[in-house]
């Protein structure tokens, strides 16, 4: 058990892309800040999910992997030396007499802040498994659960189980790596990005629907062929030849015990209001956790909400500073040669 006594500005909780950010601007700031992370790993789920999947919702950066993307902002997180504290979950929050926050981990550890930011995403992620008995002797060697190394799909006969953005996109990821991609959804109709299911259309990627995966076959850990079933017709069932599975059904979140903080919660997210502040005065949310209305999850929607909670961390933290918002160009316009 550690007790580090030292009093910081903001905490950030959660390493992803929003509290990678915050911690940025919080720096630009002067604040004290430190980031604790669940994973070993600063990045959140977009480095554990996405390493090579193509990021495309931030402006100004027209092709970059996940990995990409999350090694620019840790570099950029790291400019003002921020304390980073990983593999730890925070599990409980106290306030005490002098108006400061307590925050104890789940391994014992001690910390203190004079603000909190939840920067948690939708808290620990694990994809949800495919539910047959088999699939445990296939995972992680032809059964996965996202695609972290393209190469590996090389040549292959790959089928994707899923309907939403994530399986649509890696189908058009590997349309030009595996030798074929089958794409199969329980429903008819895909929720992906539009722009997305219209160029899955126009690829070559066999798209089925509405079938879902009724049998895996296959030993030693490779599957080489799987049943798929039609879920409306009574067709006969498809067997095909595969070398690789990709599930992507979505995920089983979980929030505890950020839950038990008595923060105010809208469908299972956290409720702030203009400030980015929950209904706790000194702790403020961002980034996919953060609820207020017509909320829109793009990392680049992120990357502003922490510098407004930022700007209102730094009045409690330091009464006397006013709010200011500022960033890295603010008078550059208005500077006048001396």
């Amino acid at each position: 058990m550690m007790i580090n006594e030292e009093i910081y500005d903001v905490t950030i909780i959660g390493g992803g892309p929003a509290g990678l950010f915050a911690a940025f601007y919080s720096g630009m700031r002067e604040m004290k800040t430190k980031i604790i992370e669940y994973l070993p790993y600063l990045g959140g789920k977009v480095t554990y999910f996405y390493p090579e999947k193509v990021i495309r919702d931030i402006g100004g950066i027209a092709h970059a992997t996940g990995e990409e993307v999350t090694d620019q902002l840790v570099e950029q997180a790291m400019t003002f030396d921020p304390a980073v504290v990983l593999g730890e979950q925070v599990v409980t929050m106290r306030r005490m007499d002098d108006r400061n926050f307590e925050l104890v981990s789940s391994n014992g550890n001690t910390h203190y802040s004079k603000t909190i930011m939840l920067a948690t995403g939708f808290g620990t992620l694990h994809s949800v498994k495919l539910d047959h008995p088999e699939a445990v002797y296939y995972e992680e060697k032809s059964l996965h659960y996202t695609v972290r190394k393209l190469a590996d799909y090389h040549d292959k006969h790959v089928l994707i189980s899923g309907g939403g953005n994530s399986a649509v996109d890696w189908a058009l990821e590997l349309e030009n790596i595996a030798k074929s991609i089958t794409l199969i959804h329980r429903r008819n109709q895909f929720k992906g990005l539009e722009s997305s299911v219209t160029k899955l259309k126009n690829s070559r990627v066999n798209v089925l629907t509405p079938y879902e995966l009724k049998e895996l076959h296959g030993e030693d850990g490779q599957i080489e062929k799987v049943i798929l079933g039609n879920l409306e017709e009574e067709a006969d069932d498809i067997e095909l030849q595969v070398d690789r599975v990709v599930v992507n059904h979505g995920f089983q979140i979980n929030l505890e015990p950020i839950t038990a903080w008595g923060l105010e919660m809208i469908d299972g997210m956290i409720a702030v209001d203009s400030s980015m502040q929950t209904s706790v005065e000194g702790i403020f949310a961002i980034g996919d956790i953060a609820h207020y209305p017509d909320k829109l999850g793009l990392i680049a929607g992120a990357f502003n909400e922490g510098p407004i909670a930022v700007n209102h961390a730094k009045k409690i933290a330091d009464p006397e500073d006013p709010v200011k918002h500022l960033f890295s160009t603010n008078f550059a316009a208005f500077e006048e040669d001396e």
